[in-house]
């Protein structure tokens, strides 16, 4: 797969030239973080939308005092999604996507409105897109309070978490973008169709960002999230047995038993129910490929009395 390097001189870094898009909708007590996480960087971006998905606190207030200062943010309001679900957190970003398309840039950035990072974190992960042309999509693990994707997660340094995503751009073109499904995984369905389709994907180790509202518990609470992601486990074609193991071992993290409890009713609940999955045979066929490949390796790492936290869970 080739690819043409633009590069642009910020703050005498030469970088790929990128865009941002970011979705926001009432996260007033966050997005001044994120913005200043931006502006702040070693590379800054061609442009960066932020899209004000009918926000009712003072979310779109902060993004206009920066619009003032950094022509090359600029807001879109995006009434219309009223109701918070991932489909209009995918409506809502495509708003914003086609306001940079037609731009000359290389990597398409797609980060959550609740986030944070050091300076040379975008300079850091665009070298990787430089370094490597079929790199498709890379980020880095994340933090929160308590919680490490490093530690804490059987993801494995394929999977790119969703809060702070960079697409090479016709990676982004290839997998069709993020699919709007309102009960979750668009992020997901996205890296994990760029593998299917031959691109790279990476999250690196040597960086991290930083979430600050505890995933997927917006407007809802910790059991209720974990009891969804079970579901969304079943509907994006997760292999039973994966889930067993993922279940076992979310017990052993706070909540203690009922958390892992939670996750397994949600899978348990979506597989009697008979779900309809918004995946292709095929994608859930790669992607159980994929999970049974990083349980040989765990198991693997287990049995040996080898630390599994650093490994990569499926070979190259």
């Amino acid at each position: 797969m080739s690819v043409i390097v633009e590069t642009n001189t910020n703050n005498g870094h030469r970088c790929i030239t990128f865009v941002i898009v970011t979705p926001a909708r009432n996260e007033a007590a966050f997005i001044q973080g994120t913005i200043e996480s931006v502006i702040g960087q070693t590379c800054l971006p061609l442009k960066w939308v932020i899209v004000d998905d009918g926000s009712t606190d003072s979310t779109l207030e902060i993004i206009k005092r920066f619009t003032k200062e950094y022509p090359w943010i600029e807001v879109v309001q995006a009434s219309a999604f009223r109701e918070r679900s991932f489909a209009a957190k995918v409506g809502a970003f495509n708003l914003g996507y086609e306001r940079v398309k037609q731009l000359n840039y290389e990597v398409l950035v797609n980060i959550d409105a609740d986030v944070s990072f050091e300076a040379d974190y975008c300079e850091f992960i665009l070298n990787k897109f430089k370094d490597d042309a079929d790199l498709g999509v890379a980020g880095t693990i994340f933090q929160e309070d308590g919680y490490s994707s490093d530690r804490n997660s059987f993801e494995g340094q394929r999977h790119v978490p969703g809060g702070c995503q960079f697409f090479r751009k016709q990676c982004f073109e290839d997998v069709g973008g993020f699919i709007a499904n309102p009960a979750g995984g668009v992020d997901w369905i996205a890296v994990t169709t760029a593998r299917m389709l031959g691109w790279k994907t990476k999250s690196f180790r040597e960086k991290s960002f930083f979430h600050h509202r505890r995933l997927g518990t917006a407007e809802r609470s910790l059991l209720s999230s974990l009891y969804s992601y079970g579901s969304k486990d079943y509907y994006l074609g997760g292999h039973p047995l994966w889930e067993v193991c993922r279940v076992a071992h979310r017990m052993t993290q706070r909540p203690y038993l009922v958390g892992g409890l939670a996750l397994g009713l949600g899978y348990g609940a979506a597989t009697i129910r008979r779900v309809k999955r918004p995946v292709s045979r095929e994608l859930m066929v790669f992607h159980r490929k994929e999970q049974m490949l990083k349980l040989r390796v765990i198991l693997k790492h287990i049995l040996t009395r080898k630390s599994i936290d650093s490994f990569e869970l499926l070979p190259e």
